[in-house]
């Protein structure tokens, strides 16, 4: 588990997971985590990906393994967040790779692949919305009047609890251990740094990102939910000139951790028609 310290900017960590052969130069697939979660979110993807392609999952700051070595009131922007994922590219001396990012990692990953076309082979998109619309806003307060106050007065683990521990966040019939684990996770993050990310999400939209993005992209979405609406996936469509939508069969949210193989192969597939190679054994 590599950690990239920096002079003067904030330590990132990563993970690595490389099962492909060591005589071949494979390509690489950057998966991106969203607001509360870590690496770890991705672990049941790795079986599926790493045969054909080096993986690599980095913790966005102050989350995971990423240590709170930064203000993240002040240092919780698009520019910052663009600028780890850039810096670890550039750690790994990876010139680009394929991007999949899940709901605010997604956002990033339209970011990226608009400001620095190069960097990124194909994008992939998992549950990531356009932006926090007022529905979704209110949601993830848990009754409060902002999910500052919410987080700050409940502290994280209480927070995860009743917004991601509700029976309706995932579907009946969802293994228990899995609800639990989810959870607790969540529940590792730091307040202020959930805070101070939602002080971004809360006014970012990334419209104007998506006519400058030139890489394919897959879409990878809940066949409903709060956060991804009709009208987020009508402005991807309108905007994005080259866009594969595929809905999944749940109205979660939580497609990542719900669907792992399911939405492994497609990413995987994606990737690896761009770059014409074989995907199969």
């Amino acid at each position: 588990m590599p950690f990239f310290r920096r002079k003067t900017k904030p330590t990132l960590h990563y993970r690595i997971d490389d099962f492909t052969d060591p005589w071949k130069k494979s390509g690489a697939i950057l998966l991106q985590h969203g607001y509360a979660r870590s690496s770890r979110f991705w672990h049941g993807w790795v079986p599926y990906l790493s045969r054909f392609y080096r993986i690599v999952r980095p913790d966005l700051r102050g989350h995971g393994e990423s240590p709170v070595d930064f203000n993240p009131a002040t240092e919780s922007t698009v520019e910052c967040y663009i600028e780890d994922i850039a810096a670890v590219l550039d750690e790994l001396k990876l010139d680009s790779v394929h991007f999949c990012g899940e709901s605010f990692g997604g956002i990033l990953g339209m970011a990226l692949a608009a400001e620095h076309p190069k960097r990124v082979r194909t994008l992939s998109l998992v549950s990531a919305p356009v932006y926090q619309n007022q529905k979704s806003q209110e949601a993830y307060a848990g009754g409060y009047p902002t999910r500052e106050e919410a987080l700050r007065t409940m502290g994280t683990k209480k927070w995860a609890a009743a917004i991601y521990g509700a029976p309706h966040f995932f579907p009946a019939g969802t293994d228990p251990g899995m609800r639990q684990w989810y959870v607790e996770e969540i529940g590792k993050s730091d307040p202020e740094v959930l805070c101070g990310l939602y002080g971004l999400l809360r006014h970012a939209n990334a419209q104007d990102f998506l006519p400058r993005i030139k890489a394919p992209v897959l879409g990878l979405y809940p066949a409903a939910g709060t956060i991804t609406s009709p009208e987020q996936e009508e402005l991807l469509a309108a905007g994005i000139r080259n866009l594969r939508m595929i809905h999944l069969p749940t109205e979660s949210h939580a497609i990542l951790t719900l669907k792992p193989a399911a939405c492994a192969e497609h990413v995987l597939h994606f990737a690896a028609q761009y770059d014409g190679i074989a995907c199969r054994e």
